[in-house]
């Protein structure tokens, strides 16, 4: 007889000191963060997220809105301007590299992370660095988490999907890079279980499950670094103008389909984990998002290959061993399109 699974109770709020970090779950947590943060931060964030949460802004030195754009870029226009040791980041993936890519520029500084979307960014290290800083300076990941599901699973349903999409993509490929362990591979058949049950009923999702789900699976992608499936997608969001959850949920069932020609025993037990064949749950969460091709979304055929070449040269792609080459990866643009 196997052993049972943990039961993961996402209404169930928790604090788990990770080294350095402090991780707050749990709904409500964003409105009790003050003594978390204190006052005379800088935050860092969209209107729609201050209008959300005015406390926040009120206790802030400063306030500073992030538009759409490059993370680089981004942070090379807010730098000069920027003070304080505390940068607070309210919103999604973009707003939260940004303020770990001003962290890292001029150290010491922090960064707390409250995000407003499933992207996982708040458990990561991984982001851009602004023009100027050394590219083996190091990266920052934020020193408080707080995940407040009823913000940060927030996003209209569409959205909501494409940003799962994203974090199942976070839960497939981070357990087949070479810095993965027993660890971050069992995290993510946990976050694997907890979108699946999120979705059961996509009309009502469980947005509790789906935001402590994309958590973990941000802890997976943080710990294992990544590869193919968020290369492509990455460099579909440069070079074609996808958005970052569209990117992936159009891409997700084909790079499935190429992890599980590496890794089959790995997709299969994922697939057990989702109750369903991997690829066919990453279909209906672009369904969900609206978008599952690359046409529906303006690529031009006659870009895929200029797509292709701009991959094809990036070092994440050896973390998904053997390492895709150009061909491969116009092929699965091809399948996508």
């Amino acid at each position: 007889m196997s052993a049972p699974e943990l039961a993961l109770d996402p209404a169930t709020a928790f604090r788990w000191q990770d080294g350095e970090r402090l991780v707050v779950f749990g709904r409500g947590t964003i409105a009790e963060a003050g003594p978390l943060l204190g006052s005379g931060y800088a935050l860092l964030s969209t209107p729609r997220a201050v209008a959300a949460t005015p406390e926040l802004s009120a206790a802030a030195g400063s306030v500073h809105e992030i538009g759409p754009g490059r993370v680089e870029e981004l942070a090379a226009a807010l730098r000069p301007a920027l003070g304080g040791e505390l940068l607070v980041a309210l919103g999604g993936g973009r707003v939260i590299d940004v303020a770990k890519a001003l962290a890292a520029a001029d150290p010491p500084r922090r960064v707390a992370a409250l995000p407003t979307t499933l992207s996982g960014a708040e458990m990561t290290a991984i982001h851009r660095h602004a023009p100027g800083v050394p590219l083996d300076a190091p990266r920052v990941r934020p020193a408080i988490v707080v995940n407040d599901p009823a913000v940060s699973g927030s996003q209209p349903l569409a959205e909501l999907a494409a940003s799962a999409a994203n974090a199942l993509g976070h839960a497939a490929e981070g357990p087949l890079t070479p810095l993965s362990s027993p660890v971050p591979a069992l995290t993510a058949l946990a976050a694997a279980r907890l979108l699946a049950r999120a979705l059961a009923d996509p009309e009502q999702p469980d947005r509790d499950a789906l935001a402590l789900g994309a958590l973990l699976a941000g802890y997976v992608i943080g710990s294992t670094g990544y590869g193919l499936h968020h290369v492509i997608s990455q460099t579909l969001v440069r070079f074609a103008g996808l958005g970052h959850g569209q990117a992936n949920a159009i891409m997700l069932p084909h790079t499935i389909a190429a992890l599980s020609r590496r890794a089959p025993a790995w997709v299969a037990r994922l697939g057990d984990a989702l109750g369903e064949d991997p690829a066919r749950f990453a279909a209906r969460l672009a369904a969900l998002a609206g978008t599952t091709r690359l046409v529906e979304a303006g690529v031009q055929d006659s870009a895929l290959e200029g797509i292709a070449e701009q991959a094809a040269p990036r070092s994440e792609l050896h973390m998904t061993p053997p390492p895709a080459d150009k061909t491969e990866l116009i092929e699965l643009l091809q399948a996508a399109y």
